[in-house]
């Protein structure tokens, strides 16, 4: 082989390998960074279609349903726990060092984004109050009473026409 194919061939092999390095690691982060969704029923018996558990230390997100009753609040502190179930019967425990948002509460759908501990419960470092489709900002509810006026129909519309 002479030298200048040596060079190319080379340049070739270098080239695959710095493009395969950079490959892996891109995979490598996006694979550290990745935030599985969990329920609770999946975190104590493993996803459905594949049976994988959530391995502790692992982060995750966890959505579900705030047990009612279920809240224990320290009052020393902005510790809180508590659990969260879905309507598989599946129920994990969150801890939570930091302020709540306002619209969470007992019987309210949360995601709660956090690492699982060896004792089975979720050390949140966020929680995420769900709202439903309906809600509407009390202010704009204002504005839009006194900026909207109810309609009134006539028998003929109402009856719509058939």
């Amino acid at each position: 082989m002479n030298p200048r194919r040596k060079k190319r061939l080379a340049l070739v092999v270098g080239l695959i390998g710095g493009v395969a390095a950079v490959a892996s690691l891109l995979l490598y982060a996006l694979n550290t960074n990745l935030n599985l969704f969990y329920t609770p029923t999946e975190i104590a018996h493993g996803k459905a279609d594949t049976g994988i558990k959530p391995e502790v230390g692992q982060r995750i997100r966890v959505g579900g349903m705030v047990t009612v009753g279920s809240m224990i609040r320290d009052p020393n502190s902005l510790h809180v726990e508590f659990a969260v179930h879905d309507a598989g019967g599946g129920e994990v425990i969150v801890t939570y060092d930091d302020l709540l948002p306002d619209l969470f509460r007992e019987g309210q759908g949360i995601v709660a984004q956090g690492v699982l501990t060896e004792d089975g419960k979720l050390q949140a470092s966020e929680v995420l109050a769900k709202h439903d489709e309906n809600y509407m900002p009390p202010e704009v509810a204002e504005a839009m009473g006194k900026n909207h006026e109810k309609l009134e129909y006539t028998e003929t519309q109402k009856g719509g026409s058939r």
